[in-house]
């Protein structure tokens, strides 16, 4: 499949189960590396096909002429290409071409567990400052390691005078991740609390907090030896269990409007307007960092939002390179008609490209 696109709205058209959602998920996939609805890259490959290959092309303020390429098999696992030049870490592709994606399932940021939002703030982060995404992979690698250390120490009963080491390090990877974690959150919390006050017409106000699992004054403790001190606190029961029981691995956020927990108290339409409002505020803070915004994927979501909170999402993303899926065209044509591109999809391949 080859398909082109405008620097405005494209709109990605045809019945369900044809391919459509596809684009979006090989753009997201150029632009994080991973896939928004998979875990595994194997389950990205098309039934009979042995892999999948992706190329997209496309332009930045200062070099218009770039590309990526990913292509994974099982035989030789995936590769990454930046204009050309293969790279070995995927730390390497965060940056290059940013993304926001909004679908359904961002509903699970809101109602499922903590992992759904450490999730969401860790792919924008990662986005945002490769330094971050390489920080979460050596805090997970620790992390790892000192398992299975506790594990030992449990059945073994020895070299439990090493644990200080690892707990040196967790704690110094962990804080950078924890601090990067709340400016973040701060910045998103200022930001969706007013687009959510105006899309509910000033009846409602969001509440975003970061919520880590070590308490600690943020402006005047040492949160490294705060961490230091609580993974000492909770050595014996650790060691019990095997595991460590604090950190950002444990931390969550909290979403409230009006001071009640969106996740226990809100409506569907009320967490699906926090989204679209996390979502809005993502892309102000990514353009705010980047000088540039960033390509906005909305799969599927133009059917779940009533026509009032439609116009407001169109509204905010008109200078936004846009991609949309949907069933029906006409159903919202009227109000991005100017400057689109309509690309039919029929079962996988591109049957219209129209601008």
């Amino acid at each position: 499949m080859e398909v082109s696109f405008n620097n405005g709205f494209n709109v990605i058209y045809g019945n369900n189960a044809q391919g459509k959602t596809n684009i979006l998920e090989a753009i997201y996939l150029c632009t994080t590396g991973r896939s928004h609805r998979k875990n595994k890259d194997n389950e990205l490959i098309k039934y009979g096909e042995d892999k999948y290959f992706i190329k997209l092309l496309f332009s930045k303020q200062e070099r218009k002429d770039n590309s990526i390429e990913i292509s994974y098999s099982q035989k030789d696992r995936k590769s990454i290409l930046i204009n050309d030049i293969p790279i070995k870490k995927i730390g390497n592709l965060m940056g290059q071409l940013n993304s926001v994606m909004f679908s359904p399932e961002d509903l699970q940021i809101i109602k499922e567990g903590p992992s759904e939002r450490r999730r969401f703030i860790d792919i924008a982060l990662s986005q945002l400052k490769p330094s971050y995404f390489y920080n979460l992979q050596q805090y997970v690698k620790i992390l790892n390691q000192r398992n299975y250390l506790l594990k030992e120490i449990f059945l073994r009963k020895e070299n439990i005078n090493t644990l200080d080491v690892w707990n040196q390090s967790l704690a110094e990877t962990g804080t950078k991740i924890i601090i990067e974690r709340i400016k973040f959150i701060n910045e998103l919390y200022k930001r969706s609390n007013k687009y959510h006050y105006n899309i509910t017409n000033d009846s409602e106000n969001l509440e975003v907090k970061y919520i880590p699992s070590i308490k600690f004054d943020y402006e005047k403790d040492d949160i490294k030896s705060v961490f230091i001190k609580r993974l000492e606190a909770e050595r014996n029961r650790e060691i019990q269990k095997g595991t460590t029981l604090i950190g950002p691995q444990r931390d969550d956020i909290d979403i409230r409007i009006n001071g009640a927990s969106l996740k226990q108290f809100g409506s569907q339409g009320q967490q699906r307007t926090a989204i679209l409002s996390l979502k809005l505020s993502e892309l102000e803070i990514i353009k705010e960092s980047s000088g540039e915004y960033p390509i906005l994927l909305l799969d599927d979501v133009m059917s779940e939002l009533d026509s009032r909170r439609r116009e407001y999402l169109i509204e905010n993303i008109k200078n936004i390179q846009t991609f949309i899926t949907c069933t029906d065209k006409n159903e919202f044509i009227k109000e991005i008609e100017k400057d689109t591109c309509f690309i039919k999809i029929e079962s996988g391949k591109v049957v219209n490209n129209s601008k």
